[in-house]
């Protein structure tokens, strides 16, 4: 079949032109970066290629209350079951070198036993585990016709002791962690960047659900970012203490309701030098860590959290959540975390001379 040719030239059809049309450049999404801390508070680091392991074991109380509860159940089981193996073989042999397990021995024909009763591996299994734990059946008991049995009491007595302590320790530590009390200290899901008494401030919210309160309780931001020194040295983590300020103007918090920490971004500001478009595209991560001593145990706790550049809003603010009501302070925590767009949008922060990294002014980039 023949084609029919146009009278067009190529270079001017449609899909000639088409060809030479600029096409938009497509963009991908940042890559997210991986948090230092967690919104949970947990750290997000990873330990590899330890190779000194036997420290952990010079610190075994610490490496029991630091392990996961299925494993410290497992632990806390094996060892008593196996301390009550250990000393039932110990009450066998006793009872088997004196011939209390042979009927026709001449000290069972004379009813002389070490311990009565204690006939096979069962029953001194069974004897152990009395000694051990103080039950006292009474059916089993000691004489004064073995040494041995009364020194492997005595052994058994103090090695029963130990392993309660540290066991029993060990579980009541686990149950008394200063986190646990933090779970309880809440922060706001996203800080806020707007002006507040005529300065550009950073906002977060932190409140206490519980009535019992936290003695001392003090609030520390720290930004972490990656940065080049001018050597070329490159800091994956470098960590930047900034200054806070809360309602009371001072770092030793009162804290019987929610509370607005803020930080001033001036010229000491590491977040001076970021615009609201910057901002979005940087890998900046502000952790806040409330720190401060339970009241009814006496135990410190810390909480912690994280903010990166997505969960920061710009030109927000939070909406109040204390309101009065017939002579009662009352808290809304439905809007703890709420925001409201303030008519004012904050000024365009100033490129700073404090920090020389430069930042991509884009969250996109051209394939």
């Amino acid at each position: 079949m023949l084609a029919r040719k146009s009278i067009i030239p190529e270079e001017f059809g449609l899909p000639g032109l088409v060809s030479r049309m600029p096409r938009k450049p497509v963009f991908r999404d940042r890559v997210n970066k991986a948090r230092f801390i967690a919104k949970n508070g947990s750290c997000n680091l990873a330990h590899k290629n330890i190779r000194e392991q036997g420290r952990f074991l010079q610190d075994v109380f610490t490496t029991l209350v630091d392990l996961k509860w299925r494993f410290t159940l497992v632990i806390f089981t094996t060892t008593f079951v196996s301390s009550w193996l250990l000393f039932a073989m110990s009450w066998w042999l006793v009872a088997f070198a004196h011939g209390d397990l042979d009927p026709e021995s001449q000290n069972a024909r004379n009813g002389t036993y070490c311990v009565t009763d204690v006939k096979s591996f069962t029953s001194a299994f069974l004897f152990s585990i009395e000694v051990q734990v103080t039950i006292g059946f009474g059916g089993r008991m000691i004489t004064e016709q073995c040494p041995a049995a009364i020194t492997v009491l005595i052994m058994q007595n103090i090695v029963g002791l130990i392993i309660n302590a540290v066991m029993l320790g060990c579980i009541f530590m686990k149950t008394a962690q200063s986190n646990r009390r933090a779970e309880t200290l809440i922060f706001s899901r996203h800080a806020v960047i707007a002006v507040r008494n005529n300065r550009l401030c950073f906002m977060i919210r932190i409140g206490d659900l519980r009535k019992s309160m936290i003695i001392g309780a003090t609030i520390r931001l720290q930004v972490v970012r990656k940065t080049t020194t001018p050597e070329g040295e490159v800091i994956p983590i470098h960590q930047i203490d900034v200054q806070t300020e809360s309602a009371v103007a001072s770092n030793n918090l009162f804290l019987l309701a929610p509370l607005i920490i803020c930080h001033v971004i001036d010229k000491n500001s590491p977040m001076y030098d970021l615009s609201a478009m910057e901002l979005q595209c940087s890998d900046l991560e502000v952790i806040a860590i409330l720190e401060g001593v339970v009241e009814t145990t006496g135990i410190t706790t810390q909480a912690r959290t994280s903010y990166v550049s997505e969960e920061i809003q710009w030109g927000h603010r939070f909406v109040p959540i204390v309101t009065e009501e017939e002579g009662v302070y009352s808290v809304d925590y439905s809007k703890f975390g709420n925001t409201v767009k303030v008519k004012q949008s904050p000024p365009p922060t100033p490129l700073s001379l404090l920090f020389k990294t430069p930042y991509v002014l884009g969250c996109h980039s051209s394939m």
